[in-house]
């Protein structure tokens, strides 16, 4: 059995990989995301009514289906439908996001080396190594956004974006878990 300390090299370096991987698909890429968030037509009177809203996530109408007459319902179901997360004030810390960023792929990276130290042992194939990883980091990384798809109306092609990004990081952290693993 291999200890998860023994990992700690593989570990380190797919967080750093991942974590500049994101940077890049995220800002240096501009066709990529860039175009994930469309522009209301006319903010302002948003922007006006959410102002006093506390930070959180909201949705309008916010309304018991069940309990609407049926010709209220369908008027409703005629008109827009929101979700909304407001950051009230607009406040935001790049630096703090970026670091809590790295903290959270840190922990996803030790949770996904935990597998193969589970299933694998020393000298395993760098092949059994690299598809144990590769699986558990495309389940870590990629399919956060279906369920937002599914239920909320989120793009499939923002979320198909999404899945690319998470093979994209199962890649890299598949081939340094392989590259790295102990003989």
């Amino acid at each position: 059995m291999i200890s998860l300390a023994l990992l700690w090299l593989p570990i380190l370096l797919a967080t750093i990989a991942v974590f500049i991987a994101s940077n890049i698909l995220w800002m240096a890429l501009p066709f990529w995301h860039r175009r994930d968030y469309g522009k209301l037509p006319d903010e302002r009177p948003i922007l006006d009514a959410l102002g006093g809203a506390a930070s959180g996530q909201y949705i309008a109408p916010y309304v018991n289906w069940r309990k609407l007459p049926p010709e209220e319902r369908e008027a409703m179901m005629k008109r827009p439908m929101a979700l909304l997360v407001v950051r009230n004030p607009a406040k935001f810390s790049f630096p703090a996001a970026l670091s809590a960023f790295i903290v959270y792929v840190l922990v996803m990276t030790i949770l996904i080396a935990y597998i193969p130290v589970a299933t694998l042992r020393v000298g395993a194939p760098h092949r059994d190594v690299f598809c144990i990883v590769f699986v558990a980091s495309i389940l870590t990384y990629s399919f956060g956004s279906v369920a937002d798809s599914i239920w909320y109306g989120k793009p499939w092609a923002v979320t198909a974006k999404e899945i690319v990004d998470g093979i994209i990081y199962g890649l890299l952290t598949a081939g340094i878990f392989a590259w790295l693993w102990p003989h």
